[in-house]
């Protein structure tokens, strides 16, 4: 559904912010790469940690699609210190990487963690750290030791130490449902909520340091946009003009949101400043202008407009100027997202009643399609730019999935229930 639409929804009961847990996610694998590099993590050495860092670390590196790991069963052995591998064991059942590792307590409610990276044919060490963590802390530790190993053998930065949000949507009976707001680890553990409301939210967006949300909310009988503080929960409530107020977009520098009035007649692209809270209007068009992004370097804001006839995507300077048409290739080209590195957009791209994720190179303007879904929607990079986020549908049932830039990597983000759409990666 694109923002226009659910811009539009009105529903009529109350709003409430609180902070929670919510039901967790899993991630299937639904397509991995054929070469996929076989790796096996050695459980860790552990005295009484809560966590099994080890187990973590495998899940982390089996859903990358790019390793295929060893199932602990057939393990050789179980070392936990270099000296204790006989590497021709490993070689003699085929794995080529072995991570082995140590949990040991420091009292005081920490741990001592330690692991090894192993090159099973050269019989020598790739990689070696040890560090120390609260038992509070001991999964974004064991994400930490995913990213750097991933980096390692894939010369790409890790996403398993980030965090997404998402919405969620739930019947509750007698015709109402309830709306929420959540954050999650990357790996879907920790959910909370970050609003709640039988009232529509939408438009999540992260904040550049990962410390805020900009959000849309409709508590108040009509749609306007909040800013709110994930650590407190404080919230503060920047635009409610008349008409329309919607999709949010951080500036790189986090001092302005890009967003979508409709104050001045129809919608148009707005900047707002945080601080003073002076806006600058960026178009001027009867046609609908909504859904802005900003380029990485602030320079410029990508957004979407039917001016032409139908959705597609154009380019203005942030500070005000020319407006540009971006695409020309397909009927309908939106919700469009920047690579980290500047040099792509990811966007929703429709031919006939096909809505599928696309990347186009902007030096070439050569449109790639990842997906092949009916109903996809609202793709977000990942923060090292070699994953896309995006909502989907089957049926009535909306879901979460991700795709690789090159498109041979796909995953399937499984929810306990309920309707899942809009989703954001954090930076």
């Amino acid at each position: 559904m694109n923002f226009f639409r659910r811009i539009l929804l009105i529903v009529l009961f109350g709003f409430n912010v609180q902070i929670g847990h919510a039901a967790p996610l899993t991630i299937e694998i639904t397509e991995g790469v054929e070469s996929a590099v076989p790796v096996a993590v050695v459980p860790f050495a552990s005295q009484g940690a809560p966590v099994n860092i080890s187990a973590v670390v495998n899940a982390d590196l089996e859903r990358s699609g790019y390793f295929k790991m060893m199932d602990e069963q057939g393990m050789p052995g179980r070392p936990s210190t270099v000296a204790a591998v006989n590497f021709k064991d490993w070689q003699a059942v085929g794995q080529n990487y072995l991570v082995i590792g140590q949990v040991v307590e420091a009292g005081g409610g920490q741990y001592n963690v330690q692991f090894q990276l192993l090159d099973v044919y050269s019989s020598g060490q790739l990689l070696g750290y040890r560090m120390t963590s609260s038992a509070a802390d001991l999964r974004r530790t064991a994400h930490h030791i995913s990213d750097l190993i991933f980096e390692k053998l894939t010369g790409k930065k890790g996403v398993f130490s980030g965090r997404i949000a998402y919405i969620t949507t739930n019947n509750q009976g007698n015709k109402q449902q309830s709306h929420q707001l959540q954050v999650a680890d990357a790996d879907g553990f920790n959910p909370q909520t970050v609003a709640s409301s039988v009232e529509p939210l939408m438009s999540p967006s992260w904040s550049p340091d990962g410390k805020k949300m900009a959000y849309v909310s409709f508590e108040r009988k009509s749609a306007a946009i909040y800013v709110q503080t994930l650590a407190t929960g404080e919230r503060t409530r920047v635009a409610e003009f008349p008409g329309i107020n919607g999709a949010p977009a951080w500036s790189p520098d986090g001092t302005r949101l890009a967003l979508t009035l409709s104050k001045d007649g129809s919608p148009d692209i707005y900047v707002l400043n945080l601080s003073t809270r002076s806006l600058n209007r960026l178009t001027r068009s009867f046609a609908i202008d909504t859904e802005p992004t900003w380029s990485p370097d602030g320079g410029n804001i990508v957004f979407t407009s039917d001016r032409g006839g139908k959705p597609q995507l154009y380019i203005v300077p942030s500070q005000g100027g020319q407006e540009k048409r971006l695409t020309f290739s397909g009927d309908y080209n939106a919700r469009a997202s920047f690579s980290p590195d500047g040099k792509s957009l990811v966007m929703v791209h429709g031919n006939g009643n096909d809505y599928r994720i696309a990347v186009m190179e902007l030096a070439t303007r050569a449109i790639n399609v990842l997906t092949s879904g009916r109903s996809d929607e609202s793709p977000s990079f990942a923060p090292n730019g070699s994953m896309i986020l995006y909502a989907s549908k089957k049926g009535r049932t909306g879901f979460l999935s991700a795709v690789s830039l090159d498109g041979k990597m796909q995953q399937k983000l499984v929810f306990n229930s309920g309707e899942v759409r809009e989703p954001a990666w954090a930076p």
